[in-house]
């Protein structure tokens, strides 16, 4: 008989692990269990269906369940939620939508459960037309209510990716918005600056920003009234809670999987928990930080496909370490790209042992001459011990979303600052300057240094 890999999940890290192993052990029995209908899917593309730039949700699926059964001999089981897990006898006890009940044993268990909506300590979340968006049907819920016209006022609580995407979703559907954030600025991780930048960006589309600004409940009688904050009510027929993501941890914990320090899921180099037979990737996992080299929670999409695949070439007979992360993302704000990679507070920095200087640049997006460019600003920060790069964000009508994967490189990689500076970057006139932003913002802070 042979051995069954099982995974536990069938997003990104549970598909690309699976596939993966499947490939790489043929002979090998590859369990997934799903306990939704939907697989293999890109849960970032929620905000532009429920906008209305994507038809249906079936546009997100990378890969339809099917074609997993059929053309990968993938044993892949949609409605099956995993419910517990025993260690000792290597076997997970599975609940389906028929109300059946049975177990399954394996040799190597992947969990990549992924990660779930943020629920803050606020009173009314129960109400009617309070949405979240992390799964699909969620977005099919959003989408539906929002084509009834019966809102005229979202309140968005959380001015992180999501929050940021959904205004911007809403007002293009003529809906009045206000964005609700109790930190000082909309994306922290972006550091100051590129976010002052998304703010105007929010305020000159219509979108009511409130940052500073605490929600202490959601008020109505069954429906959704106003949104009460720390400074008073705001009138909405509806609430979006955008206020972050909780690593789905529940079926490891009371397995005795070790958590780690962020809250996710303990794993090694290799994706291996406490116990040598379970792995864990994807959004429910920790992974090891480029620039601290310390446990990280940063659910990203090619995070957990990365992850994923590589436990799936582990356990498929090719050990690959499941590799570290810079927190690179970019993000769409109405007109405006922003993007950020590494870490850009200066206490998180000095806490992990470095002496963190920065600079912020403006430049061109294109040669001076050329027509249709904008400006692009460009924060970067490096170490005054070793010179290394340790993050960076920008901000732009063009040219950053691909600007900031050299700087993750560099990160990755371990280069200085002046490293960055005498990269041989490309250069044409509609593209950019004969010095790049990059260049131009390495430059001014290896000075600096």
């Amino acid at each position: 008989m042979s051995e069954t890999f099982l995974v536990v999940g069938g997003d990104a890290a549970g598909m690309s692990a699976a596939s993966k192993a499947k490939r790489e052990a043929p002979d090998r029995d590859v369990v997934v269990l799903e306990r939704s209908e939907w697989v293999s899917y890109g849960a970032c593309g929620l905000p532009y269906y429920v906008k209305g730039e994507i038809d249906s949700l079936e546009d997100l699926v990378a890969i339809p369940a099917d074609r997993f059964r059929e053309e990968r001999d993938i044993d892949l089981r949609t409605g099956h939620e995993a419910t517990a897990i025993d260690r000792e006898d290597s076997a997970v006890t599975v609940g389906t939508d028929d109300g059946e009940e049975y177990t399954i044993d394996y040799d190597e268990l992947l969990i990549a459960t992924g990660a779930g909506a943020l629920e803050p300590p606020i009173d009314g979340l129960d109400a009617t037309d309070v949405f979240t968006l992390q799964e699909m049907d969620a977005g099919r819920q959003l989408k539906e209510a929002v084509e009834t016209g019966e809102y005229d006022r979202i309140g968005i609580i959380g001015g992180g990716y999501i929050g940021i995407e959904m205004a911007e979703a809403f007002r293009g559907r003529d809906i009045d918005v206000t964005l609700f954030e109790m930190r000082q600025h909309v994306l922290p991780p972006f550091g100051t600056s590129s976010a002052e930048t998304v703010e105007d960006e929010l305020e000159d589309n219509g979108v009511d920003v409130r940052t500073g600004t605490r929600v202490e409940a959601i008020d109505g009688d069954g429906s959704v009234e106003a949104v009460r904050t720390d400074s008073g009510d705001v009138p909405v027929d509806a609430v979006l809670v955008a206020a972050g993501v909780d690593p789905n941890v529940e079926l490891a914990e009371e397995a005795g999987i070790d958590l780690g320090p962020t809250g996710a899921i303990a794993t090694d180099e290799y994706g291996r928990t406490n116990e040598e037979a379970i792995y864990a990737a994807g959004d429910c996992a920790e992974m090891t930080h480029a620039v601290t080299g310390e446990p990280a929670h940063v659910p990203l999409a090619l995070t957990a496909n990365r992850a994923g695949r590589a436990v799936g070439a582990t356990v498929g007979g090719d050990p690959t370490p499941v590799g570290d992360i810079a927190g690179t993302a970019v993000l769409k704000a109405f007109d405006r790209e922003v993007a950020r990679t590494g870490i850009l507070d200066a206490e998180e920095l000095r806490a992990a042992g470095f002496d963190p200087v920065s600079v912020t640049i403006t430049s061109a997006s294109r040669a001076h001459y050329y027509p249709g460019g904008s400006e692009i600003e460009i924060t970067l920060v490096g170490d005054a011990d070793s010179g290394r790069v340790l993050g960076a964000s920008m901000v732009g009508r063009e040219g950053v979303a691909k600007r900031i994967d050299p700087i993750a490189t560099a990160i990755q990689s371990a280069l200085t600052v002046e490293d960055v500076e005498y990269l041989d970057l490309s250069y044409a006139p509609p593209f950019g300057p004969t010095w790049d932003p990059v260049l131009t913002a390495a430059k001014v802070l290896n000075g600096k240094l």
